[in-house]
């Protein structure tokens, strides 16, 4: 399936989303390197995902039209104090293609697939005015807590299914893989 939405240019590409493929996960990996940094690994949310694959239902690449990989968005489970969600990202774009809107298709693609899929409450570590659009709001003032730094501003939640976060209250914990439906090749 296309995502048109954006008229490709010579700095734009056209672009497909689609779900990832086992063979995505080395050229992944190494777009995550050029985009964050390899010292990302050490970061709260990591640790979080560490030894874990991610959701292969929620896990999405953008192709160019050649089919070189573009941009990749995972979903990873978590629990807080018991009761089940998702946390988004990493989300990672081609260096030279980012700011123009292929963040975007992939944060919305994955967002709709969470809510066809079920999941209730979705969790993100980013940018307030990036993910504001899509109605996250600050975690932290709704009893969430993340457990290790961050910046509380950037800790937000999204309600996937209206009123989902009442009475959830509590520390985000890792899943183990038994807990949720996940590929094994995706790391």
């Amino acid at each position: 399936m296309t995502y048109d939405s954006f008229t490709p240019t010579a700095s734009r590409p056209a672009f497909t989303i689609s779900a990832e493929k086992a063979g995505d996960a080395f050229l992944i990996e190494d777009l995550l390197n050029r985009t964050f940094g390899t010292e990302r690994n050490g970061k709260t949310v990591y640790r979080l995902r560490e030894g874990l694959p991610a959701i292969e239902e929620l896990s999405f690449v953008a192709e160019g039209e050649q089919g070189d990989l573009l941009a990749s968005l995972r979903f990873w489970p978590v629990f807080i104090s018991g009761a089940p969600a998702i946390l988004l990202g990493p989300l990672a774009v081609e260096p030279r293609y980012q700011g123009q809107g292929m963040g975007r298709a992939l944060v919305a693609w994955g967002l709709k697939a969470a809510k066809q899929q079920g999941h209730r409450l979705c969790l993100v570590v980013g940018d307030p005015a990036y993910y504001a659009p899509y109605g996250f709001n600050p975690a932290c003032p709704n009893g969430l807590i993340l457990p290790g730094p961050v910046d509380p501003e950037r800790f937000q939640v999204l309600e996937l299914i209206a009123g989902a976060v009442e009475g959830v209250r509590g520390l985000v914990e890792r899943a183990s893989p038994p807990d949720i439906a996940v590929n094994d090749a995706v790391a």
